[in-house]
């Protein structure tokens, strides 16, 4: 399964052949289509079981044997639940708010530091985005740098505008209650269509965003004005309803891998990716309240 995200489009659930069935039922549909297998199925199901195998005669030991042994839980069988899911984004999240109070609590005015800790964020997830397994490590110190870059950055809209960070979280709070209730409601379904038309709206969303990083470097301070005025506001919309899309991708992702039994370890990068779109979202939002408030 691909990611949800463009810039880091490695990011999904354990790829290539290390559990059974993940080549066989999931490769074909893969080919291409960032997200989704629209094609192959379930990438988690298993094997199709050998139809000439031959039944093993089951005696009376046997069915004793059967009837004493504990039932088989996700703890036992190591596949990923819900509630793996809802402890590892929790961690992740918590970890991102702990550097973020550190951020705005203990180094209000260093810009320096902030730009350095967002940029060892970016590398941190960069490098989880390339890896074949989650690594719980570098998932939770990229959520530590996120937060303390984040911190900084809020701290210095809170300046400007005051209690811009507080809209801001409860914004995003809003759209991922409403992303999830109109995903479990069937109102959102994640075709290969919805997928492939979302993500060539987001690449181009980022290629215009670094035109513009570009322009505001070696020309004019406000780039090509998509994030200023009127022509920011529909940017930043553009941007938020983009951060849904994620969301809800990443809501497939979850269902698929616990419906096919994914490694419960696989639940690092479900956190993981709730965590990029829940950030995506919140500085979204934050550059429109502060166009808005201008």
């Amino acid at each position: 399964m691909r990611s949800s995200n463009p810039v880091f489009s490695r990011r999904g659930f354990t790829r290539g052949n290390d559990y059974a069935g993940f080549e066989a039922q999931g490769a074909r549909g893969a080919q291409g289509v960032p997200g989704g297998f629209p094609q192959g199925g379930n990438p988690y199901a298993q094997a199709p079981r050998n139809p000439y195998d031959q039944p093993q005669p089951l005696t009376a030991e046997g069915m004793e044997q059967m009837y004493a042994a504990p039932a088989a839980g996700p703890a036992q069988t190591g596949r990923m639940t819900i509630d793996d899911v809802v402890t590892r984004t929790g961690m992740t999240l918590g970890t991102v708010v702990v550097g973020a109070v550190l951020g705005w609590v203990a180094i209000p005015d260093n810009v320096g530091l902030a730009v350095g800790a967002a940029l060892i964020a970016f590398v941190l997830a960069m490098i989880q985005a390339f890896k074949r397994r989650p690594v719980p490590a570098l998932i939770l110190g990229y959520a530590v740098f996120e937060g303390v870059f984040l911190g900084v950055l809020s701290r210095a809209y809170n300046e400007a505008w005051q209690g811009a960070p507080v809209q801001a979280v409860l914004g995003t709070m809003a759209i991922f209650a409403g992303m999830l209730i109109a995903y479990r409601a069937r109102i959102i379904r994640v075709t290969a269509r919805y997928q492939r038309i979302g993500l060539a709206v987001a690449i181009g969303f980022v290629l215009a965003m670094l035109v513009n990083l570009l322009f505001a470097a070696f020309g004019s301070s406000d780039g090509l004005g998509l994030r200023t005025g009127p022509l920011g506001i529909v940017f930043c919309l553009l941007g938020i309803a983009l951060g849904a899309f994620f969301l809800s991708l990443d809501f497939k992702q979850v269902e698929d891998g616990i419906r096919g039994g994914a490694p419960q370890q696989e639940s690092w990068l479900a956190a993981f990716g709730l965590t990029l779109s829940l950030v995506w979202i919140y500085l979204e939002l934050l550059r429109l309240i502060a166009i808005l408030r201008d």
